[in-house]
């Protein structure tokens, strides 16, 4: 957009005035923050209006993007960035007096979110609108998000994100979009002329209120929407007469009640509460979404029967897999299509994402739960596993009933969302190379044989506006300076840096550049925890969500023993090195919350031993978010990505640290496979079990991590000090920790890679002493992460999937 400095200075002065009532001189942080926040929405507002009068008019298939996450992160930036007005904005109120950089500071991240499925649908938001893709998200208004995590005693403790305690400026309430969303009751069966009917009575209506979120593309007049439902009681007074009575609790207990669908994301399903608590939440996602879908399209004036011309609806992963039998619900319930019109309308309109191939997270529905909270809903769930059973039977198993019973959608009381959605939709796809070929070949072999045009790959990607522009801003000039600034609309033109890794002096910038970033990093580190780091030490970073297949206890035991290694040799020659680890354990992984105590008793140890010389550091950062991870990622050297082969299904983190410069040391699982593809085996430290190498041993079930403690006499110190006093705790504190490697055989071979890992660290290390092959390495990642930019992954998904 167009805009002066001095039309942005009195603007913000009125926005201020009107807003706050205050002048600049008395304005708090707070204050500014709001009054720019909404001066910024107000610039937006105009492109924002235009953008959707030009979907109607012009009749735009519209892609709605249904996911239980959305990571988005903080936006005044972002939009700052996208809307070209970023610099004149800094320098305007720095005339005024005000800092930027400290309102920034005032927004808080979204909670909207945990780990990688949630940044990926942020990023694929944002190259949806910077590409002009008529693209929506459709989520959840979560009251509390996760959890802010704090480190206490060295254990994580977990405390409710408030992150909507204050307003959020960038959302708009739109009551009268509001619509309502069934629970439980009864379905009454009425043959009307030969046609049956079907009314849901006695329910509990739940109130779904959107909130829109602007999605400002760069530079480009698109804002599209994030559309995030709250859940609101229908009736908001409470209980006058139990109020009346006394019974304080029970007059707000309907309200709360209702409430509680939108409170947190991932509420624990330990417990038959919890599972039923995290059914309606998606359900109550869905079927707004849809709903609001539906009115949407009536708009245009169309015969519903063209629903799927106009529309694609995108599940991210099985959490919103209920599209399916909701949308068909309204087409013959509310729209009065017969079977076959809402199957065909459905299917062609319906794809799905699989993210993992972790039993763990393969979402099923006990029936009984579901039928009683749902019971529309299973009826037609019921109806699409018996007309595919039946189609089994006759194509393919006739007679073969254990066959039928493993692919069956409803099966031993369970219903199995990744089966519905494999059935239903039109594309199914994975989202690394080697994920989707482990989905066709291993985990949904069965669906393949039958369904082999369905399944497709779309590598997952990442937006470089946010994580290479955004982040890393030093960086981003010098790329516009050495080759302009195409890249930031045409990302795989990163590849013109490609003729400067021989260059002395180009190195030297990005050394410089690096070097700049890690000081910023480690004086953020000075003063949240008191740790002085070294900026010529190699920052080697591991930033993800805890869990034992990413196998941070790898890394642990390597840490482990390398102070060893320091211990008997203080003199070693080795480059001192900062192992820094950021992420959320959930509050129910008991294991992966050790861990995190793990880490930090060895920091605690490490750091207060002069003996090492101050050549090995450990940090843990608490509450790794959006934010942290933009802090965090320039400032990496190392960036490790350790999971068990066959167990990440891509990975986005692997894809931001190489944009930022960091040499990637990983296994060849997921996405990192096509990192190594792209920047060849000389700039990439590959270590670990091969996928073949996994599978036989799972197979074969040989696998024996005793021996290994036995023949290694490493493994078996590090083991061992886990338990034997070492370590200042009680005695049996890191004991689950022992014995998920020793006394249950080490499910993720953390034991089998250890070795090939503590040789790749040594590679590393001695990498990193030639500072021109190492930077070398560094500009080949950098120019050859553009393939990884999610506008190359929406581009694959508009053409080939959504068919826009």
């Amino acid at each position: 957009m167009k805009l002066t400095k001095k039309r942005f200075k009195e603007d913000y002065i009125k926005k201020l005035e009107s807003e706050r009532a205050k002048s600049i001189e008395e304005a708090s942080d707070w204050d500014k923050y709001y009054a720019l926040g909404y001066l910024i929405k107000d610039y937006l507002a105009e492109n924002w209006v235009m953008t959707n009068k030009r979907y109607v008019i012009e009749e735009e298939k519209q892609v709605y993007y249904f996911s239980m996450e959305f990571l988005i992160g903080k936006l005044l930036i972002n939009n700052l960035i996208n809307l070209g007005i970023k610099e004149i904005c800094d320098e305007g109120l720095s005339e005024l007096g005000v800092d930027l950089t400290k309102l920034e500071d005032v927004e808080k991240d979204a909670g909207l979110g945990n780990g990688g499925l949630g940044r990926l649908a942020a990023c694929f938001l944002d190259s949806m609108a910077s590409m002009h893709i008529p693209g929506h998200g459709c989520g959840i208004r979560y009251k509390y998000g996760l959890f802010e995590q704090k480190i206490i005693d060295g254990y994580q403790v977990e405390f409710p994100d408030k992150w909507l305690q204050n307003e959020n400026v960038w959302e708009i309430r739109r009551s009268s979009k509001s619509v309502i969303v069934k629970f439980g009751g009864e379905i009454r069966t009425v043959n009307e002329n030969g046609k049956l009917k079907f009314f849901h009575e006695n329910y509990e209506a739940i109130l779904a209120v959107p909130y829109d979120t602007p999605i400002v593309g760069y530079e480009n007049h698109t804002v599209n929407t994030l559309r995030l439902w709250s859940a609101e009681a229908q009736k908001q007074e409470f209980d006058y007469s139990s109020f009346s009575r006394g019974e304080y609790l029970k007059a707000f207990e309907h309200k709360h009640s209702v409430e509680s669908i939108s409170q947190i994301l991932y509420p624990n399903d330990s417990f038959e509460e919890g599972r039923i608590l995290r059914l309606k939440q998606e359900y109550f996602l869905v079927s707004a979404g849809i709903q609001s879908i539906i009115r949407t399209f009536k708009k245009l004036k169309k015969p519903i029967e063209d629903f799927a011309r106009y529309n694609a609806i995108h599940i991210n992963d099985t959490h919103p897999a209920l599209c399916i039998p909701e949308l068909m619900r309204i087409l013959m319930d509310d729209e009065g299509l017969e079977w076959y019109q809402a199957w065909q309308i459905t299917t062609e309109t319906i794809s799905f994402t699989n993210h993992t191939i972790m039993a763990e997270a393969s979402e099923k529905w006990n029936v009984e739960m579901f039928k009683a909270l749902l019971p529309r809903i299973f009826m037609i769930i019921h109806e699409i596993n018996e007309r595919f059973c039946k189609n089994l039977w006759d194509i393919k198993y006739n007679g073969n009933f254990k066959k039928i019973s493993e692919m069956a959608i409803i099966a031993d009381g369970q219903i199995r969302m990744a089966h519905l959605a494999i059935v239903v939709s039109h594309s199914v796809n994975g989202v690394a190379k080697l994920h989707t070929e482990i989905l066709k070949k291993q985990e949904y072999s069965d669906f393949y044989a039958i369904y082999p045009n369905k399944f497709n790959n779309k590598t997952n990607g990442i937006t470089h506006r946010r994580w290479l522009l955004k982040s890393n801003p030093e960086l981003a000039n010098l790329i516009n300076e050495t080759m302009g600034q195409s890249w930031i609309k045409d990302p795989m033109k990163l590849s013109g840096l490609l003729g400067r890794i021989k260059d002395s002096g180009f190195q030297e910038k990005i050394h410089g550049i690096k070097q700049n970033n890690k000081i910023k990093l480690a004086n953020m580190i000075k003063r949240r925890y008191s740790i002085n780091l070294d900026p010529d030490s190699i920052f080697d970073i591991q930033a993800k969500r805890f869990h034992e297949y990413k196998r941070q206890k790898l890394n642990v035991l390597n840490i482990m023993h390398l102070y060893n290694r320091l211990i008997d040799n203080p003199d070693i020659d080795i480059i001192p090195r900062t192992f820094i680890f950021a992420g959320k354990a959930a509050p129910g992984y008991y294991i992966a919350k050790q861990t995190i105590k793990l880490i930090n008793t060895l920091a605690e140890k490490i750091n207060n031993d002069k003996r090492i010389k101050g050549k090995l550091k450990v940090v843990f950062m608490e509450n790794y978010g959006v934010s942290l991870a933009e802090q965090i990622i320039p400032a990496a050297n190392v960036s490790e990505q350790l999971s068990t082969t066959t167990k990440e299904a891509s990975g986005t983190g692997n894809m931001k640290f190489m944009m930022n410069g960091g040499i990637t040391v990983a296994t060849l699982d997921g996405a990192n496979v096509e990192i190594r593809n792209a920047v060849g085996d000389e700039n990439i430290v590959i270590f670990g079990l091969k996928e073949k190498e996994v599978f036989e041993l799972y197979s074969s079930g040989t696998y024996n991590s005793i021996d290994l403690y036995n023949e290694d006499i490493r493994l078996k110190t590090v083991l061992d000090q886990l338990i034997n006093g070492f370590f200042p705790v009680k005695k049996d504190e890191f004991l689950i920790i022992y014995d998920s490697l020793l006394k249950h055989n080490d499910e993720y071979f953390v034991l089998k890679d250890f070795s090939s890992y503590v040789e790749a660290q040594k590679r590393v290390d001695s990498l990193y002493k030639d500072r021109s092959k190492w930077l070398e390495m560094s500009i080949m990642n950098i120019g050859s992460s553009g393939i990884f930019s999610s506008d190359r992954t929406i581009n694959e998904y508009a053409s080939e999937v959504w068919r826009l």
